[in-house]
């Protein structure tokens, strides 16, 4: 197997791309500086043995996930299997702002490139690879509606910055997956995205349900907590709720556990979760 990681520097595209390698497949990383592994016993490991390839390369740029692509493709003798896209920023508190990103878009423009560049020999049904893309529990008003009352306004209003981009992030990923998009709330007032209101039409972007192979992975709030999965697949106990649609209340899930349904959830059981948009909670 050989997988295309976006954001797998640190938090969960590293611990879910680390346990591809421990299981013997290759990966290519795109990174905005390769040096991020340096002191990376573990990793180093991969990177001098030739299991991980390192790309230097930002998101943002449109020439630069391209070079990814092109990379991954060479690393994987002409294939790509996995592609997991785990971008996002770390906002910055402002007082009267809440959390807000910058760049506001990063993790829609990134997707956005990703998808605009994907190779014309992986475009087919056929040959397409598996998408992972990991987004956000509570961005939509459906999910919203689910979160815990403690959780609503600070989801609402302190996080309101990231999860616009996180939104934006779903609108393109229902249009690559043919998938429903209301485009009012319930009271309703449009939807606002970090969107450009031209992005249909994007060179490169591919067509409404164009996509087939692709799982949405929507944590709850993130922790960095110890992974429970491995322990739990031991003892036959689930240590998460992992459910396709939504679920009332959890507040929480660790970051290693979301990697860990990555690749031990949604990758072992594809067939189960393709095409789903799945909520991880405690």
């Amino acid at each position: 197997m050989h997988a295309f990681v976006l954001g797998g520097s640190k938090n969960i595209g590293y611990y879910a791309a680390l346990r591809l390698l421990e299981q013997g497949a290759t990966v290519t990383f795109l990174l905005r500086r390769t040096n991020v592994f340096e002191n990376d016993e573990q990793m180093q490991r991969y990177v001098k043995s030739g299991q991980a390839t390192l790309v230097c390369g930002d998101g943002l740029k449109l020439e630069d996930v391209q070079k990814g692509w092109e990379a991954a493709l060479e690393a994987g003798n002409g294939s790509i299997d996995v592609v997991l896209f785990t971008i996002g920023g770390v906002p910055t508190f402002q007082l009267t702002k809440g959390f807000v990103l910058n760049p506001p878009d990063l993790c829609t423009r990134s997707l956005l490139n990703l998808f605009r560049t994907i190779p014309s020999l992986l475009r087919d049904p056929a040959s397409q690879p598996r998408f992972i893309i990991v987004t956000s529990r509570g961005i939509t008003p459906s999910s919203h509606k689910t979160l815990p009352f403690a959780l609503k306004g600070f989801y609402g209003t302190f996080l309101a910055g990231p999860h616009a981009d996180k939104l934006g992030a779903e609108r393109v990923l229902a249009h690559v997956m043919g998938r429903p998009w209301d485009a009012k709330t319930a009271d309703g007032k449009v939807r606002e995205t970090v969107l450009p209101t031209d992005w249909h039409a994007l060179p490169g972007l591919p067509a409404r349900g164009e996509l087939k192979r692709v799982v949405i992975v929507r944590p709850a709030l993130l922790t960095d907590g110890e992974c429970h999965g491995d322990e739990a697949e031991k003892t036959g106990k689930a240590p998460y709720k992992a459910i396709a649609g939504e679920i009332d209340g959890g507040y929480t899930v660790s970051r290693r556990d979301t990697a860990h349904f990555i690749v031990n959830g949604a990758l072992k059981d594809w067939e189960k979760w393709q095409g789903k948009g799945v909520v991880l909670v405690y």
